[in-house]
């Protein structure tokens, strides 16, 4: 992998690691890579985990292993309707509108979670997908409460090759549903394989969408 995006990732970890900050990791390869990364920074960092209760069971598994061997300060955020209730009530939306799924399993629990924080590490990268073209490595975000906070996404330069690169190089375990052909996790009812030729993030949502809508429904100031 290149020294120069490792150095850049590094620096830009250094500058917010020890502040009031905290880390949204969906411990896919890339937010594992980060993990491990602020783990030497801040040991105690907290890592918030949308708990959407439709995660794969293999990355609940992951998650936990993860947890357990590298001791981490895990915070799981979920929504207060259950799974159960909210198929009761509103049917399947995942199927039938999965934004407003993603809506009320994700954004409106990253919502309140992210409150007592004022730096918000990612593990974004703009290789991802063409919404994430044009991120930077440091911006500053409003959320709905008004409250600014700083968005630090180290890896932002990082290609799929440095990811893995990093993973071989300090020996880190994957999530072992990449061996499956999978180049980005979420829930279950909405993650598919790529097509060939088409960005890691294609196979999410049937190809409606790109975006769950965490890192989009902020306010981003210039």
């Amino acid at each position: 992998m290149s020294i120069d995006v490792l150095t850049a990732a590094e620096q830009a970890i250094a500058r917010f690691a020890q502040t009031k900050a905290c880390y949204t990791c969906s411990f896919q390869a890339e937010d594992v890579v980060l993990l491990h990364l602020l783990l030497r920074r801040n040991p105690s960092i907290p890592v918030l985990f949308l708990e959407t209760g439709y995660h794969f069971a293999a990355t609940y598994a992951y998650r936990d292993r993860l947890a357990s061997e590298w001791n981490l300060n895990l915070v799981n955020l979920k929504t207060d309707l259950s799974v159960a209730a909210q198929e009761t009530q509103f049917g399947r939306l995942y199927e039938s509108d999965p934004a407003r799924c993603c809506q009320m399993r994700k954004v409106e629990p990253l919502m309140k979670g992210l409150e007592p924080y004022d730096v918000w590490f990612t593990g974004l990268r703009r290789e991802q997908s063409p919404t994430r073209a044009n991120l930077q490595v440091e911006e500053r975000h409003r959320l709905p409460s008004g409250r600014e906070i700083a968005k630090i996404s180290p890896l932002a330069a990082w290609t799929w090759q440095d990811v893995w690169s990093y993973l071989s190089a300090n020996e880190i375990p994957h999530l072992p549903l990449y061996d499956t052909g999978y180049t980005s996790i979420g829930c279950e009812p909405c993650t598919a394989r790529p097509a060939e030729g088409e960005s890691l993030r294609s196979g999410r949502w049937g190809g409606k969408k790109l975006e769950c809508g965490i890192h989009t429904f902020t306010g981003k100031d210039a």
